[in-house]
């Protein structure tokens, strides 16, 4: 099966940045790189620039994620996870980084990866005012609503490991 790609515009506002790359085949999120040199103290926050601007074709957004190594091993994470990048934006991609480390300094450098684009498609809807909600099987039940992994019974849990890796 082959996959079709979606061609992305950008425009390297500093040209020494790398562009977002897949580190693999089959990857949802290129990696970004940091423009400038940064330190986050522990519980600090910093939007720090990418050097590069998108166009993202009409119909799509890009979402910028924490990369999960960078998570585990430090603590840094994104706050507004994922951000949103809109079709019609043409400034700098920017993140809002987060020290999440309560004792350790995070000390990053021009060029380390520290963030996923994940460019998708996405749906303009039509907002329509409603008088009431129709039911659901689900209805208002929110945070907590289905209980915990432990509450959890019945077939949907008991996998072979040849389904699980279909």
């Amino acid at each position: 099966m082959t996959s079709q790609s979606t061609p992305v515009g950008f425009v390297r506002l500093d040209p020494g940045m790398p562009v977002p790359r897949y580190a693999h085949r089959g990857d949802a999120g290129a990696d970004l790189a940091i423009s400038e040199d940064c330190e986050l103290a522990p519980g600090e926050r910093k939007v720090v620039g990418t050097g590069l601007a998108l166009v993202l074709p009409e119909g799509w957004a890009g979402f910028v994620h924490p990369r999960s190594g960078l998570a585990a091993r430090s603590g840094l994470t994104i706050v507004n996870a994922p951000g949103t990048i809109d079709a019609g934006y043409r400034g700098e991609v920017r993140i809002c980084l987060l020290n999440t480390d309560q004792h350790t300094p995070i000390t990053l450098a021009r060029g380390d990866l520290v963030a996923q684009l994940v460019v998708q498609r996405v749906e303009v809807v039509d907002f329509i005012e409603l008088d009431d909600l129709p039911d659901s099987d689900r209805g208002s039940g929110g945070y907590g609503s289905t209980g915990g992994v432990a509450q959890w019974r019945g077939p949907s849990l008991q996998h072979t490991e040849t389904e699980v890796g279909k």
